[in-house]
């Protein structure tokens, strides 16, 4: 990237003004920003303004010592100090044409880094098995899956985790519903409970194991009987929500149950690990742990005064079987209603000898699914919910992935599901995804008309040089800064805004700069730019789990 290039330049010149600004100790850590104003050039640094105080002298000094350092570099035209004391910087367009080769030769890996030998669990979605999928689970999915995505492109070896509970309060529930449909379709007498689930998939349920196992469930002794229904019904919906998943673009490596916790003794012997390291008390009868020692608000039980485990107890396991898995980092994906939660699993992480930094906690914000303006029903147990099936029918996996991936996790969202689908080029997902089968359909045409592409390396780059062109070559070389930073920042908002920069400027080119033409050098230099725009707008769409076309109907609007 030209930032790595330039901030070993900057470093080698504070090395050599070293013993003239009086610069002792380790160099500052260079960092560089795009100007607001794209006439005060294309990079700045504020190392000046960092060094100031240190050496004793002001920023502007400092500044201009810097520069006076500088090495001559291919890939610099100018450096200037600006304000206060930033050094800006003016780039050739050398290096842009380098970007363009670099694309085009490294294609779909274009932006992703060498692998780093650590090792990274992500955990999302893991929704309990009591009903499908709903709307509300739907930027979880698009957030933890991008943030996977986003982890393999910075290098890391990636495992998905689905956690799912199958056992407490809530799953009896479901259970006892499963049970009462199951019996009144057998004509039985049977109450679904007052707090249990009464949506139409609950009685669709009860109708598959009815045809799968046969009547003969009904006369086991009741509590066998609502386990065996329990357990089957829960089954049901976990193969439904894995086919609802692999529908939306995600895809999970391994699935684990709390229930599987608790079998294999993993939860005592948390607890009992708990209690080694001083972290563990008893009082009336229950076990806690001393939350509070690590910025809780409050001490949490793990193990009930009726000897049952709590889910902070299964989470602790879960934190065991995670790292003893050999994960280099663990995160989880929750809700804003799980930030209470974070102290506790955090401070547990440490107690258990893991280091609270390696436990790692992305919150989103909710989003409000509308339709035209009105919110949409939002109940499993009532049974008035939208699925997440029926979302993607609407919508479409790309539109509905691409909105909810709009929004850094902090901000809470709007997702109105008639503004979503509406195919028109105000809409951004088709906006960018048009973008992409425009330069498609341009290459099927220069092919249809006998203009053959030459090799890269014997095309002219410097032959664009306007400024429609060199904005598109820009917004192609800034393509690894915005995945390395996403990734860093656990942001695929950053992808969607690079996203459409890269297709706006690439419009912007299209109506100003014909791409064919009858002059050869300029024309093959052009479809070289065409196709490094369209393998970054892939790449950058691959990373959301977003579609890039290669037609589309043009929608105006």
């Amino acid at each position: 990237m030209i930032e790595d290039r330039l901030s070993e330049l900057i470093r080698t010149a504070l090395v050599a003004a070293g013993d003239e600004l009086g610069l002792e100790g380790d160099l500052p850590e260079v960092e560089l920003s795009k100007p607001r104003q794209k006439e005060h050039g294309d990079l700045a640094t504020n190392v000046a303004l960092v060094l100031a105080k240190r050496v004793g002298k002001a920023p502007r000094e400092v500044a201009e010592t810097l520069i006076r350092h500088l090495p001559d570099a291919p890939f610099v035209a100018s450096a200037e100090v600006a304000g206060p004391g930033f050094v800006n910087f003016r780039l050739t367009t050398g290096w842009l044409e380098d970007a363009l080769r670099e694309v085009v030769d490294a294609g779909s890996t274009y932006g992703r880094a060498a692998p780093n030998g650590r090792r990274v669990q992500v955990e999302f979605v893991s929704a309990n098995p009591t009903g499908p999928l709903h709307v509300g689970h739907a930027r979880n999915a698009a957030l933890g899956d991008a943030l996977a995505r986003l982890f393999e492109a910075a290098g890391w070896t990636v495992e998905r985790e689905y956690y799912f509970n199958d056992t407490g309060g809530q799953m009896d529930r479901f259970g006892s519903s499963v049970e009462a449909r199951y019996l009144q379709l057998l004509g039985r007498e049977a109450e679904v409970p007052e707090d249990g689930y009464r949506g139409a998939y609950v009685v669709d349920l009860a109708r598959e194991i009815l045809e799968a196992e046969g009547p003969g469930l009904a006369d086991l002794p009741p509590p066998e009987r609502f386990e065996r229904l329990r357990e089957e019904g829960a089954k049901r919906v976990l193969v439904q929500i894995d086919h609802t998943l692999e529908r939306f673009g995600v895809r999970f490596d391994s699935y684990l149950s709390e229930r599987s916790l608790a079998e294999r003794g993993e939860i005592e012997a948390a607890v009992e690990r708990l209690r080694a390291a001083g972290t563990v008390y008893e009082s009336e009868g229950a076990v806690w742990f001393r939350s509070t020692d690590f910025g809780d608000d409050k001490d949490r039980p793990l193990v009930r005064s009726n000897g049952s485990h709590t889910y902070f107890g299964a989470d602790c396991a879960y934190l065991v079987d995670k790292f003893d898995r050999g994960f280099d980092l663990v995160v989880y994906v929750w809700g804003a209603d799980h930030h209470g939660t974070i102290a506790r699993v955090r401070g547990a992480a440490e107690a258990l000898g893991y280091g609270g930094d390696r436990a790692e906690f992305v919150i989103y914000q909710w989003v409000s699914f509308l339709r035209e303006g009105l919110p949409l029903p939002m109940s499993k147990r009532a049974g008035t919910f939208v699925t997440l099936d029926e979302l993607m029918d609407e919508v479409g996996t790309d539109a509905a992935r691409f909105h909810l991936l709009m929004f850094g996790t902090d901000a809470a969202m709007s997702f109105d599901i008639e503004t979503v689908k509406r195919q028109s080029l105000d809409n951004p997902v088709y906006y960018v995804q048009y973008g992409h089968a425009r330069i498609a359909s341009i290459l099927r045409k220069a092919a249809g008309t006998g203009i053959a592409l030459r090799p890269i390396a014997e095309a002219d780059l410097s032959l664009l040089r306007t400024e429609a062109e060199l904005d598109v070559l820009r917004a192609i070389a800034d393509v690894p800064a915005q995945i390395a930073a996403a990734a860093e920042f656990r942001a695929p908002h950053r992808l969607t805004h690079a996203a459409q920069e890269l297709a706006a400027r690439f419009h912007r080119f299209y109506t100003e700069c014909p791409v064919l033409s009858d002059d050869e050098e300029l024309t093959q230099a052009r479809l070289w730019l065409c196709t490094g725009a369209k393998q970054a707008i892939a790449n950058l769409l691959g990373l959301l789990g977003v579609s890039a076309p290669e037609s589309m109907e043009r929608a105006d609007g």
